[in-house]
């Protein structure tokens, strides 16, 4: 079996301005031991405006800057969307695409995300590509039916050769800014299947594609969390707004 090198992002959502992310930047890379920053993938996912700052500030070090969303067209008149050329010219490598809030609030759809993921990997942009099941689906027993929909139609237009270029991450909803969080029996439960509808196109790539856990993410649970073999990291949301806390989450991957 492939090693998957650990991966953790922090994802700001609505904080942080340009500002508040330098410093935390320079926090960040003052806290992190070196050791870590070699051995686990380190993403920051700002505002997008604060994006090119928080490029700037990482600029040097082996900190990666991801964007919060993108609109698959080049360009065009979507009044409120940017483009991967727009995100790549801040400084991003990488985009968080179908986030929970995204498909809550926002109504993305997994038609749109079909789209969407190849886009992104046509501009040599990495798709963090969310996928999880609501509470009521969960209580439900629906949390497989719900991931093989997103899955397969999420990625229905990427071929298995760059498949292993998609990092995923499985975030329940219901453990999203709720304070709850899924066991690690259950986060790696829900991997495992996300790995094996991966394996049905193809078993190599499969395990190559590295899959997050995110989902109430904290320092105190992360070290549980990261002992289990099927997941790959974590997406942040909370505790990446402090340096010390996102550090020590990064630390624990570092280990793992």
């Amino acid at each position: 079996m492939p090693e998957r090198r650990p991966y953790v992002a922090a994802n700001w959502k609505m904080h942080k301005t340009s500002d508040q992310a330098t410093d935390f930047v320079k926090r960040l890379l003052g806290r992190l031991p070196e050791p870590a920053m070699r051995s686990v993938d380190v993403v920051i996912c700002p505002p997008f405006t604060s994006l090119r700052a928080t490029a700037d500030a990482a600029r040097g070090s082996r900190l990666r800057v991801a964007g919060q969303n993108m609109h698959q067209a080049e360009s065009g008149a979507y009044t409120g969307e940017v483009s991967a050329a727009m995100i790549e010219d801040a400084g991003a490598t990488s985009v968080v695409l179908g986030h929970s809030e995204r498909r809550q609030l926002f109504g993305e759809t997994d038609e749109a995300l079909a789209v969407k993921v190849p886009a992104a990997l046509a501009a040599g942009l990495e798709p963090i590509l969310c996928v999880g099941e609501t509470e009521d689906e969960r209580d439900a027993g629906r949390m497989e039916e719900v991931l093989e929909r997103q899955i397969r139609a999420d990625l229905a237009n990427v071929g298995n050769v760059q498949l292993d270029r998609v990092v995923i991450a499985y975030e329940p909803v219901w453990a999203i800014g709720t304070g709850r969080t899924a066991t690690p029996e259950q986060a790696e439960e829900a991997i495992r299947f996300i790995r094996g509808l991966l394996a049905g196109r193809d078993g190599a790539v499969a395990e190559r594609v590295r899959i997050l856990y995110g989902g109430s993410v904290k320092p105190e649970n992360a070290d549980e969390l990261m002992a289990r073999p099927q997941i790959d990291g974590a997406l942040v949301g909370g505790a990446s707004l402090d340096p010390d806390d996102f550090a020590g989450i990064v630390e624990t991957a570092a280990v793992a």
